[in-house]
């Protein structure tokens, strides 16, 4: 079986991290379409393993929580009856923390947006920080009970409650914008355990980069 030398996969995943998609890749490094993919493939087997065993006992103090959207293959709404239910279908959730220091990620779960997927999560980031942390999450209704479940009272937690209200069209008429937020109007702090310092309740760098 043939196999990639290792200077031509450092190449191959140069030209990815720089942002080059699979096709301008090929034509650049040479290499067949199904060769990048199967690299790909590998190469996130592995960086997934290394994450896993390596991102332990970290000294984070802050962590941000949130939930980035997306879907596969068509948003829920729009798969077809017969595929509806099957893996694979309709809206994709990933759980992301990062600590707002280092801007570690440090850890997600590609998944639903319920209460299942959030305490695997949750007992995920839990297992992962050496000592109590302040987490700052949005008003997700998951959110307070996967918290409490997962961290018990052993964390200073507080959510980030924003009004985004609803803008109007060029006519008056009340409109909300598709792919993107609206402006904010208000932002309520609700302190729900332990003693979080209010300077550091924020979810902005969680959002920032999602």
């Amino acid at each position: 079986m043939n196999r990639l030398s290792t200077s031509k996969r450092a190449e191959i995943i140069g030209c990815l991290v720089e942002g080059m998609s699979v096709r301008p890749t090929c034509r650049l490094t040479g290499a067949a379409k199904m060769t990048v993919l199967k690299l790909i493939k590998d190469l996130g087997e592995a960086t997934s393993r290394y994450q896993d065993a390596t991102l332990r006992n970290l000294p984070c103090e802050r962590i941000q929580a949130d939930e980035l959207w997306a879907f596969c293959h068509a948003k829920a709404k729009n798969v077809p009856e017969e595929k509806r239910g099957q893996f694979g279908y309709g809206d994709v959730w990933t759980w992301t923390a990062i600590d707002p220091d280092s801007k570690l990620m440090v850890t997600w779960l590609v998944g639903e947006r319920d209460e299942v997927d959030g305490l695997a999560f949750m007992l995920d980031l839990r297992g992962r920080v050496s000592g109590r942390i302040q987490l700052s999450t949005d008003a997700g209704i998951p959110y307070r009970g996967i918290v409490e479940r997962a961290f018990v009272s052993d964390i200073d937690y507080a959510q980030v409650i924003k009004d985004y209200g609803v803008e109007s069209s060029e006519d008056g008429s009340p409109t909300a914008r598709r792919y993107s937020p609206n402006k904010v109007k208000s932002i309520e702090v609700r302190k729900i355990n332990g003693d979080p310092d209010e300077k550091h309740i924020t979810t902005s760098h969680v959002e920032r980069m999602n």
